[in-house]
């Protein structure tokens, strides 16, 4: 049986790098597994299965989600951003890459759209920093990286998927991966800063910008909404005023609201916006739907119980489990989804890592990071592939990869850190969880 499994696994690798649809390959090859070796009627447990996670308020958030990023990106929120953040720090080597992290983490906490993000500022901010001299290398990494910050910055919807998967709860997740988040941030702004430094011919300063009264009126305008619709979400999140799901909706409902301040809130928009929704919403839950037949047969077949045995007799114990856990998804992600590595390998995961009594909010932090490193990793990195597709035809798929490598550098040290300094994670959501009195 031990074999069969391995060729069960082989089998939806093999189907997922020939290109098949993910969703259809899992319950296809569950159905033809299970069929041969654990009968018919051994589905009769599926629809239980499924029907657990369409009822699941938690899951709710995620269209909600969805919807307030896609909102928001059409109402030129991006736009604003990147040319008021160009204005203050024009002046400083880099400063137009320093610009686009800033604004890659302010849209991470508002639309937490990777795709959207990355080919916005792909569309905005590239053909400007090229037009003033700067290295396509450093260019169009900066550009990739900053547009993956809402694969871990809350609201996320990797970080909701991974709370119900893993079994945390969605708001102590969000408040765990605030400092992994800003530490991100901040060692992407240093390797900018330290890089232009020492070669000023790859980002050099702007010459002419703009100031005074008109700048202060921008920063007001632009900055002020998005920040306050990101603490009325968020905040309501880690004060217990208000679910996941109860945020999220509050945030659809701030992002229409800066979309009509805008004067973007058009039925056109609102319709592209809803039918978005649908379509990624549909993917999300066809993906999670395939891949609960998937586990079912896995399970039934003796696949948990084997990985289980494997992973805890590894020398190390609990680090040998870590050690191997995130390089084994680091791996993975070169070659599948980020969506496929959490309903597929986490699950098979997350059990063991309760035998070691690793801490489970831990855990799920760390796998957001390393699943957001799969955007940026040649050869199916996402974020690549949108920036490709968006770049000037100078810009060559050789720029984009060796520009992301630096990048990938320091989340794989980001990784590191937090496995060397689990307070990282949990030192914030300990300290709200004593401000509520629990």
């Amino acid at each position: 049986m031990t074999i069969w499994i391995g060729l069960m696994f082989l089998t939806l690798m093999l189907m997922l790098l020939l290109g098949y649809p993910v969703a259809f390959t899992l319950g296809a090859v569950a159905l033809l597994y299970g069929s041969i070796f654990l009968g018919v009627d051994f589905f009769n447990l599926l629809p239980l299965q499924i029907w657990g996670v369409m009822t699941n308020f938690t899951l709710l958030a995620v269209p909600l989600f969805i919807l307030m990023g896609i909102i928001l990106d059409k109402s030129g929120l991006a736009e604003d951003l990147l040319e008021t953040m160009g204005l203050l720090f024009g002046r400083v080597r880099g400063g137009l890459a320093i610009s686009v992290v800033l604004v890659g983490a302010l849209l991470a906490a508002t639309t937490g759209v990777v795709g959207a993000t990355v080919v916005t500022m792909g569309v905005i901010a590239l053909p400007t920093m090229l037009k003033r001299n700067y290295s396509p290398q450093l260019a169009t990494g900066t550009i990739a990286a900053a547009g993956t910050l809402g694969q871990i910055i809350p609201p996320s919807i990797i970080l909701i998927l991974l709370g119900d998967v893993i079994g945390v709860p969605v708001g102590r997740l969000f408040i765990g991966a605030v400092i992994p988040g800003i530490l991100l941030i901040t060692l992407f702004l240093i390797y900018i800063s330290i890089f232009a430094w020492m070669k000023p011919e790859v980002g050099p300063a702007l010459s002419e910008v703009e100031g005074g009264d008109g700048l202060l009126k921008k920063v007001i305008f632009t900055l002020f909404p998005p920040l306050i619709l990101v603490l009325g979400v968020l905040g309501s999140i880690f004060f217990g005023i208000a679910s996941p799901t109860e945020s999220a909706a509050i945030g659809a409902i701030g992002a229409m609201l800066l979309a009509a301040a805008h004067r973007r809130l058009t039925l056109q928009n609102l319709q592209d916006a809803m039918q978005q929704t649908t379509r990624l919403t549909s993917m999300v839950f066809l993906i999670l739907i395939g891949a609960t037949a998937f586990g079912l047969v896995f399970r039934g077949m003796g696949g948990a119980s084997l990985v289980s045995e494997l992973m805890l007799n590894l020398p190390g114990g609990t680090w040998g489990f870590m050690a191997v856990s995130m390089g084994l998804i680091f791996v993975l992600g070169f070659f599948l989804d980020f969506l496929q590595i959490c309903f597929i390998v986490v699950p098979i995961l997350q059990p063991i890592a309760q035998q070691l009594n690793i801490d489970l909010l831990w855990l799920a932090v760390l796998i957001g990071i390393n699943l957001q490193t799969s955007f940026l990793t040649p050869p199916f990195g996402f974020s690549l592939f949108y920036l490709k597709a968006v770049a000037p035809p100078e810009i060559k798929i050789q720029h984009i990869y060796k520009g992301i490598l630096p990048f990938v550098v320091i989340q794989v040290i980001v990784i590191i850190l937090l496995l060397v300094f689990p307070e990282t994670v949990l030192w914030l959501p300990n300290l709200m969880d004593k401000w509520q009195g629990l």
